[in-house]
């Protein structure tokens, strides 16, 4: 047996996830099935594949194993699967070693592990713990690992909204009514508490292949009113997903942020595209702040005007104007979300959520979801705000030293409230579906300059013939 060989087998036996007699079996089963022969040389390869068929370890266990990696476990938590990568943190699929309960465990980043970093996970865990409620992800555990700190929550089989919009296509008004209507009745269920989630998207909204919805990630959330939150008064967010005062004024940010989120959320689920597709973090937060969709019938014909009002009134810019309470827009929704009807197709293929890697392409229609804004774009949305509220005061430069790119506490002075989402969508040319691309009058001119030309041409030819 040569030593690579034996490297391995020692890391399996070493993980404790095998032992002798399975792996002494295994080693067996990959003979008989070759040849027969007892004494013929078993790669590593092929010695994982048949521990994974014989379910002794997962596939992602095997090809840690392949690496040499010996310890797949935090506490009494065993990973089993890589889930996803955000700004926040590592997801793990594990199950308790007593228990046998699957989970997911969320994970502080080694290089993340600062003091601030630290007590910003505490904060999650703790007002995660505070939650329960069938549309919000639920904790169950939390602890630390030598240097590793970690969050236990509930595993959500599935996929989330986001890739499930990328990889089906846009919803029916139905299917996203019964989502978007769910996770405001978990939104409800945390604003009760006082607590603000601030990243509310696509991607944080898990979708069971049954129907029901959760909202996840609580990794930006704060409680109202919490001075000793060191993220009080900073932007933190996705930039497709932003309200206004989020970028203006986050002192300012109330449940009335979540709703212009979840009203951008809406958006996206019926058209397939962000409110404000391509360019920079900046020009998003300068379009979030100053200019208005597309008429969503423009990518869904079967959304009714009613419908649109309801998205129109989730993403007033005036958060005075906004649906007031997360109740409210279910209650509204309800109408639409007939029942909890199977959303994902038998064939829908789960491990694609699953990857083994981060995708870290940036794509068009959205931002990058590995990326929040705390860390990727502060300068730019600062820059972004302070253009917004300098409006009509002559250029400023976006390198003006003069301009705060940390927390607005001390902004003076606010923009100007735009018009009405709604009536924006009512008055509109560009956003009413109901104008035509083409215009009678661009069709007489066009008819008139044809014939003109067609005269003048037969004119020209009849001379020469005669000629």
């Amino acid at each position: 047996m040569s030593g690579d060989r034996a490297k391995f087998r020692e890391t399996a036996i070493a993980s404790g996830l095998i032992t002798e007699d399975q792996l002494h079996d295994a080693v067996v089963e990959v003979r008989e099935s070759k040849s027969g022969n007892a004494k013929q040389d078993v790669s590593d390869k092929r010695l994982a594949q048949r521990l994974v068929k014989n379910n002794i370890v997962t596939a992602y266990q095997a090809d840690q194993l392949m690496t040499g990696r010996t310890k797949l476990n935090l506490g009494p938590y065993i990973i089993t699967d890589w889930i996803g990568q955000g700004g926040m943190g590592q997801v793990f699929k594990c199950v308790h070693e007593m228990l046998g309960r699957e989970s997911a465990i969320k994970v502080l980043p080694l290089h993340k592990t600062t003091p601030e970093a630290i007590e910003n996970f505490r904060r999650e865990i703790r007002a995660q713990a505070k939650l329960d409620h069938a549309n919000l992800v639920r904790a169950f555990d939390a602890g630390e690992d030598g240097n590793v700190h970690y969050l236990v929550v509930e595993y959500v089989p599935g996929t989330d909204l986001r890739r499930l919009v990328r990889t089906k296509g846009r919803l029916s008004v139905q299917q996203a009514a019964n989502i978007v209507k769910q996770a405001a009745e978990g939104l409800m269920h945390a604003h009760e508490k006082n607590l603000i989630h601030r990243d509310i998207k696509p991607g944080n909204i898990l979708v069971t292949p049954g129907g029901i919805a959760k909202v996840s990630d609580l990794g930006l959330a704060f409680y109202l009113n919490d001075p000793n939150d060191p993220r009080v008064g900073k932007i933190v967010g996705t930039a497709d997903y932003l309200s206004p005062e989020q970028i203006r004024a986050p002192l300012s940010v109330t449940s009335l942020s979540d709703i212009y989120s979840l009203g951008c959320t809406l958006y996206y689920s019926i058209t397939g595209k962000v409110p404000f597709p391509g360019g920079t973090p900046k020009s998003k937060a300068q379009r979030h702040l100053n200019e208005t969709p597309w008429h969503p019938r423009r990518f869904n014909d079967e959304v009714s005007d009613d419908f649109v009002d309801l998205i129109g009134d989730m993403m007033e810019k005036n958060p005075a104007e906004r649906i007031q309470t997360a109740a409210e827009v279910a209650e509204r929704l309800l109408p639409w979300a007939s029942d909890n009807s199977p959303l994902l197709t038998e064939d829908m293929d789960e491990r694609e959520r699953w990857t083994s890697a981060p995708n870290h392409a940036v794509d068009m229609q959205d931002t990058d979801p590995n990326l929040d804004v705390a860390e990727m774009a502060m300068t730019e949305l600062s820059d972004a705000a302070h253009s917004n509220s300098h409006a009509g005061q002559g250029t400023t430069s976006l390198n003006d030293p003069n301009i705060d790119t940390g927390s607005f506490s001390n902004q003076t002075g606010k923009p100007p409230v735009p018009v009405s989402t709604v009536e924006q969508y009512h008055s509109a040319g560009r956003l009413d579906n109901s104008q035509p691309l083409v215009t009678v009058t661009t069709l007489f001119l066009v008819g008139t300059s044809c014939l003109a030309l067609g005269v003048i041409i037969g004119f020209i030819g009849g001379y020469f013939l005669t000629n």
